[in-house]
């Protein structure tokens, strides 16, 4: 969710997923190494490999003695491989060259520092070429290689992104959807449901159980499943409907919790925008709903889906239908939000949705990124939630308690994306305000930021002084 995360890597540099079962071995150096202009090297790594893709990234560090302001990475790809999502850089690419440049948030590399940018890779074939500043990246023509441990967080979602994994482009071959409503398989309390890049689970290094146990929190938000064509996908790597990360969810529940599936994010394709046809998208949300028995999906909208009149439209009327055919079925909406509350793009989600006939049960405010470093982070956070609680009580025509009741708030832990710092104190302000107005949901992005307890990269570290689990722990006190 990283909204401007990813936003959300975190959303600051890109979510790392860990996909298809681990760090793939990456290419050795070619040729001596040399130094770009400046200092700086640039090493390339393959974070995950599923066969018909992958997700890499490059490092570039600086071995100079000062800090460096401005690169740009050139790299080819051969004609078997396609260049898909990026993050945490500009990219364009022209003549079968993919050039990534800085945004503004790492464009500066002091001495002995580095920073990175991340993509998704549709086909087979590493990198063929690359220079950092005009210069080679630091091995000849060809790429070097760098070392890599499976990453414990996602990557970014908004601002830079936040911390939401990437998308691919191949769809998935896999079982037609069923349109059978789901059986009773989930049914825990979610009121407490951090976000999990689900990305950094696919290879089995810890599970939503263990992160559970760790944390004190039974039920998590998992991210996310987009759009691979038409068809649902799991960040675009694996097809839900072959239960992946079943049994998880099953050890979860078994334990008193359960999950919310979350469709969206700030990377990748949405999948109502993917899917121009309402049946078929229908169809689709029916198919995770009934692979995972979902008592509860979450909608996440932002970027160029949450302008997309047609996209929206569609989305409305393909979750009242779903809604219809599975009773009870909860249903959230995940919007960027300001202190003053929700965007006019938001509002016009959520009247679109009223509109068509869905039954929503939350409004979850993305609190985070705001563009405001220096100001209180906790404090707007608790402005948001009362600003987006009087324009639910508006647009439905109900109480304050209710309105309340209707509204869920997710912040970004530590550091955000704009440099603006949610710390410890702050989630004890939001959980006091939380459990005063008895909201109907927190959560926050991501937990395995938390678990890290580290500083470093944004789409794995809170950058703020931590134990381990430690907002997992305040936000289990929420009791709504």
């Amino acid at each position: 969710m990283a909204r401007k995360l990813l936003r959300l890597s975190i959303y600051a540099s890109a979510t790392a997923l860990a996909v298809g079962g681990g760090v793939v071995a990456a290419l050795a150096a070619t040729s001596p190494s040399t130094k770009a202009a400046g200092g700086l090297i640039a090493t390339f790594a393959k974070d995950s490999d599923w066969g018909t893709g992958y997700q890499a990234r490059y490092v570039i560090r600086n071995t100079g003695g000062s800090a460096v302001t401005g690169w740009k990475v050139a790299f080819g790809l051969p004609a078997s491989a396609k260049l898909g999502s990026t993050w945490d850089a500009s990219v364009t690419t022209a003549g079968g060259t993919s050039t990534a440049a800085n945004r503004a948030y790492n464009a500066t590399i002091p001495a002995g520092a580095t920073a990175e940018f991340g993509f998704i890779v549709a086909g087979s074939g590493d990198p063929t070429s690359c220079t950092i500043n005009g210069a080679p990246c630091g091995g000849g023509s060809a790429p070097t290689a760098v070392p890599t441990t499976a990453p414990t967080t996602t990557p970014p979602t908004t601002a830079p992104p936040a911390t939401k994994p990437p998308t691919t482009i191949a769809p998935p071959t896999t079982p037609p959807t069923t349109t059978a409503p789901p059986s009773n398989g989930g049914g825990g309390d979610v009121r407490v449901a951090p976000y999990v890049d689900m990305g950094l689970l696919s290879n089995g290094s810890t599970t939503l159980a263990q992160l559970a146990a760790s944390g004190n929190v039974k039920s998590y938000s998992l991210a996310f499943v987009t759009g691979a064509g038409c068809k649902a996908s799991w960040f675009g790597a694996f097809d839900p409907r072959s239960g992946k990360f079943r049994d998880q969810i099953d050890a979860l529940r078994a334990g008193g919790g359960d999950v919310r599936v979350s469709f969206g994010g700030a990377t990748g394709v949405e999948l109502a925008q993917a899917c121009t046809d309402v049946k078929q998208l229908q169809a689709e949300y029916q198919a995770v709903v009934s692979a995972y028995d979902l008592k509860y999906i979450d909608l996440d909208v932002e970027g160029a889906a949450s302008a997309d009149a047609a996209s929206i439209a569609r989305r409305s009327t393909a979750l009242a239908a779903l809604q219809r055919a599975n009773p009870g079925l909860k249903i959230s909406l995940t919007l960027p939000v300001l202190p003053e509350g929700l965007t006019n793009d938001g509002l016009n989600v959520v009247r679109s949705a009223k509109n068509a006939g869905v039954d929503l049960d939350l409004v979850n405010i993305m609190a985070m990124d705001y563009g405001r470093a220096g100001q209180d982070y906790g404090d707007l956070a608790i402005q948001a939630v009362r600003s987006t609680k009087d324009q639910v009580k508006s647009i439905y025509g109900i109480g304050d308690a209710a309105a309340f009741r209707k509204v869920g708030v997710t912040p970004m832990l530590g550091k955000n994306d704009d440099n603006g710092t949610f710390d410890q104190s702050d989630a004890k302000d939001l959980l006091a305000a939380a459990n005063r107005d008895k909201l109907g949901f927190v959560s926050f992005w991501e937990v395995n930021r938390d678990r890290n307890a580290c500083s470093g990269a944004l789409f794995q570290c809170t950058n703020v002084p931590q134990t381990p689990f430690e907002f997992s722990k305040i936000f289990a006190g929420f009791r709504g």
